[in-house]
């Protein structure tokens, strides 16, 4: 069994290391059902497709699992810990909920355990966060009875209270999705473009897009716009890399590493420029053809074309599908390079652009 190490963490640093968990164990979580659901549809009652949906739907319900693992590992925590912090994450996600009226199907008695979606992830990172606080300073104080006394402390007691902060949690995560939802209603082509513009920037920071589109839970026009905004970015980042990069540094971008282009971001913010370009052009049709999405695709972009998949799940034509995701954001892409680096000579490409790592 390993110990947990002791040192000093600064409230940077601790909370940097959630967030690294936090991000990873939604991808792992979600890329599954992302991709495959609306592939899966399209097979109708066929008997594979469906215990497959079910499979991936499942999996899903496992994300606060992975995020709390995740976590743990982020702070070198043994097995054991990785388990706890594990376990009082899906609990304070509220993936599985009691239902008092229902019918268990097994005892015919009232009253039944219901798991569905992902949680929320706000109140999976407080009460993961809550569970390793609780482990750092605990450490090895439980000695030989630790297997037994941790589980009970540290998991029922972290799970515990983040089951109680749960509906309060909720509720502020709710009210911030639906005060963007909102905004899209009322002022759909402005508020297309300043999310468009905000995930096109975030893609390349440490944030995760992802956790973002499902933290506060982005649907519909808003969860689209973000959607393009991280596909603008890739796009963006495709045209400016295939001539100054090696092929699979252009390739990984393309299939969804932009992260890899973070250093690029602060020494040559110029970068900006025509990702945000493209990105407010991109916007536009996603407020005029109603181009729509889910919490689940927010963040996800053209990374296993989860964007394009949930908006034609939500009704686009898939020729409009091809022209919002593809031809307009590589058409405006293209521009901007010409216009910028090859008119203006605002920079180079083959410096501003080439990969750092």
């Amino acid at each position: 069994m390993a110990d947990v190490k002791k040192a000093t963490i600064s409230p940077k640093e601790f909370f940097n290391k959630v967030l690294a968990g936090t991000a990873t164990g939604i991808i792992v979580g979600l890329i599954p059902n992302a991709v495959l659901a609306a592939i899966l549809k399209l097979f109708g009652q066929n008997a594979i497709a469906l215990s497959l949906t079910h499979v991936v739907v499942v999996f899903q319900c496992a994300t606060p699992l992975l995020i709390g693992a995740l976590i743990a590992l982020q702070f070198g925590l043994g097995p054991l810990d990785m388990a706890i912090v594990a376990g009082a994450a899906y609990v304070g996600a509220g993936v599985t909920q009691f239902n008092g009226a229902a019918i268990n199907p097994a005892t015919k008695a009232a009253g039944i355990y219901v798991s569905s979606g992902t949680g929320d992830l706000i109140n999976t990172m407080i009460t993961a966060a809550l569970a390793v606080g609780l482990t750092l300073w605990i450490g090895d104080k439980f000695g030989s009875v630790k297997i037994v006394l941790s589980p009970i402390v540290v998991g029922a007691g972290a799970g515990w209270i983040g089951f109680l902060i749960l509906p309060y949690v909720a509720k502020i995560t709710t009210w911030i999705g639906n005060l963007i939802n909102s905004f899209t209603t009322l002022q759909p082509v402005l508020m297309c473009i300043l999310i468009t513009c905000m995930f096109a920037m975030l893609i390349i920071t440490p944030i995760s897009t992802v956790a973002i589109g499902m933290a506060i839970q982005l649907n519909g026009l808003s969860a689209g716009a973000a959607a393009m905004g991280v596909a603008v970015t890739t796009v963006v980042l495709v045209i400016h890399s295939w001539r100054t990069n090696k092929s699979g540094v252009t390739i990984a971008v393309g299939l969804g590493a932009m992260k890899l282009m973070i250093p690029n971001l602060f020494r040559h913010p110029i970068i900006l420029l025509p990702i945000l370009t493209t990105a407010v052009i991109s916007a536009v049709p996603v407020a005029l053809l109603n181009v729509l999405g889910t919490p689940a695709s927010a963040g996800f972009g053209l990374v296993g074309l989860v964007g394009p998949l949930a908006s034609m799940n939500a009704g686009l034509n898939v020729l409009i599908a091809l022209l919002v995701w593809f031809v307009i954001p590589i058409a405006a892409g293209l521009a901007s390079r010409l216009v910028y680096e090859k008119m203006l000579h605002i920079y180079d490409e083959k410096e501003v652009f080439a990969y750092l790592g």
